[in-house]
């Protein structure tokens, strides 16, 4: 393992934070608080209680997991995209680095700043409403898992995608809806039986409900099954990420 080289990538992807301080953590700090303006005082003071937790309590996890998703896929998408665009690339593809040092370095430095913004918005969650966690080990292993799990997403999406536009298509038009329609500001079982039915196909819900499920120990699905999930997005996205690096897919001239 080519530590220093893994350490150089990760480095410079994590400087990159510094230098778009205000669109990468204020930006969805700024958003976040408007959402627990909107839904968490607004709609919540119509809604007193959600499975034995206050509605602007509830939502927490969901917004969390909106920001560690879309930001997991996004840092890690342009990570890797910028490189492509510049042609910067093929200076890492010959250098002796191994293709999984090199998606271990970026996905590294994506998830990392994923984690970060999502404890910064858990801490700004604790200025508007009272939380609790009552599995914090789980807590954090969902959110590593998930966050690593969509940076690799977003890896992938950085070297399928041959221009900007189709960088953001996956973010915006999948990945931002199924979150929304996943559970992330209501309990699917609020929902018709026929329509919780059609959400258990929803990828997301497993997600939002085992993060749910470590902070106030019930959830949509079984958390053994949100797991599970999970670490089958992990493993997908693994195989996946590493068989484009060494087939060179979209990466040759």
């Amino acid at each position: 393992m080519n530590w220093h080289a893994v350490r150089a990538i990760y480095l410079f992807e994590m400087a990159r934070t510094k230098r778009t301080l205000l669109q990468s953590v204020l930006a969805p700090v700024i958003t976040t608080t408007l959402y627990f303006v909107v839904f968490g005082s607004a709609i919540g003071a119509r809604i007193p209680e959600v499975e034995g937790v206050s509605y602007g309590a509830f939502i927490v996890p969901g917004l969390i997991m909106l920001n560690l998703l879309t930001q997991s896929v996004s840092n890690a998408s342009f990570g890797i995209f910028f490189p492509k665009f510049s042609r910067t690339i093929y200076e890492i593809l010959s250098a002796p680095v191994s293709h999984f040092e090199i998606v271990l370095s970026f996905v590294g430095a994506a998830a990392t700043k994923a984690v970060i913004l999502s404890v910064i918005i858990l801490v700004t969650a604790t200025l508007f409403v009272p939380l609790r966690i009552e599995h914090p080990v789980w807590m954090i292993g969902f959110l590593l898992l998930t966050a690593v799990s969509f940076s690799l997403l977003g890896f992938i999406l950085g070297i399928w995608a041959d221009n900007f536009e189709k960088l953001q298509l996956v973010p915006l038009l999948i990945i931002t809806p199924l979150t929304f329609l996943g559970g992330s500001f209501y309990s699917i079982d609020m929902l018709p039986a026929a329509w919780r039915t059609v959400s258990l196909f929803n990828p997301v819900v497993y997600l939002v409900s085992g993060f749910r499920w470590s902070f106030y120990g019930s959830g949509d699905v079984p958390v053994g099954v949100s797991l599970a999930m999970t670490l089958l997005f992990l493993t997908v996205f693994v195989a996946l990420a590493t068989w484009m690096l060494r087939t060179g897919y979209r990466l040759k001239p």
